[in-house]
């Protein structure tokens, strides 16, 4: 990526990493527009930038594109959650399709358990995100390495109150509003693309079906062989270089060194440009 053309701004999603984790939060879609606001949008004076998120990301992606309309030039998302229905039954929806119960693959059973069986699911985060020194320090004592990868350290850092809420209040609570949203981003006519792997597991290829069915401008790029994590993971070189081909086709019309354009990448995979 030509250096200098674009300054990528990573958010650790509220409840993620090293990012805030108020004991008295619910972790909704508000609360996480709230945060970014105060420590991204706000501080750096955005006027113009770039979003791209991933997974539940996407929602909360959405949401700040959709209320910084005027100043968003593309979105691009990720795997992002899309399955459209009713207003009244979008959350259920959306909680029978991504946590559908099964006890197979691992993945979704894990997914159906922590989604489905509040107190059991806080029990573990509880056991797990207390002692998260510990599995960190264990992690390093079998590998043998100075450092953990970062999905072991930022998935141990969560609370019982905000993964549970995360997934109850971000991805089923606002799925409600995501058609709203993507009026809003249609009617400012905002170039939004969409990228997932063909072999995801946890958000089914359907969901990048629908988004093009919702917004037939959009572009939908399925990669093959990749899945929910590594379509990211892994191809960071191809991953970044798509999203500089979509920057810059936005920017057609004007120079590119004139100034910085801020990128907003919203997910809990880093992403480093």
């Amino acid at each position: 990526m030509h250096e200098g053309n674009y300054r990528l701004i990573s958010v650790d999603l509220l409840g993620f990493g090293k990012s805030p984790k108020p004991r008295d939060g619910l972790y909704t879609l508000r609360e996480h527009l709230d945060m970014i606001e105060k420590s991204v949008i706000c501080p750096f004076d955005l006027k113009s930038f770039h979003v791209v998120a991933h997974s539940m990301g996407c929602t909360i992606a959405l949401a700040v594109a959709a209320k910084y309309a005027k100043s968003v030039k593309t979105v691009t998302l990720v795997a992002p959650p899309y399955l459209p229905s009713s207003k009244d039954e979008a959350s259920f929806t959306v909680l029978n399709r991504l946590a559908e119960r099964r006890l197979w693959p691992p993945l979704l059973f894990a997914s159906s358990f922590m989604s489905r069986y509040e107190h059991l699911g806080r029990c573990v985060c509880f056991v797990i995100c207390r002692n998260h020194r510990i599995w960190e320090s264990t992690f390093k004592l079998i590998t043998r390495r100075r450092e953990v990868h970062f999905m072991v350290m930022d998935l141990t850092k969560h609370t019982h109150r905000s993964a549970w809420h995360s997934m109850d209040n971000v991805v089923c609570g606002g799925a409600r509003y995501v058609d709203d949203y993507l009026n809003t981003l249609i009617e400012h006519r905002i170039k939004m693309c969409v990228i997932q792997g063909d072999q995801d597991n946890v958000i089914p290829l359907e969901c990048s079906i629908n988004f093009k069915k919702k917004v037939p401008d959009a572009e939908v790029c399925i990669i093959s062989n990749a899945d929910h994590r590594t379509v990211i993971l892994g191809r960071e070189n191809e991953f970044t270089r798509s999203l500089e081909q979509i920057w810059s086709s936005s920017s057609a019309d004007t120079n590119p060194m004139e100034e910085w354009c801020r990128v907003v990448y919203m997910s809990k995979f880093h992403l480093q440009i």
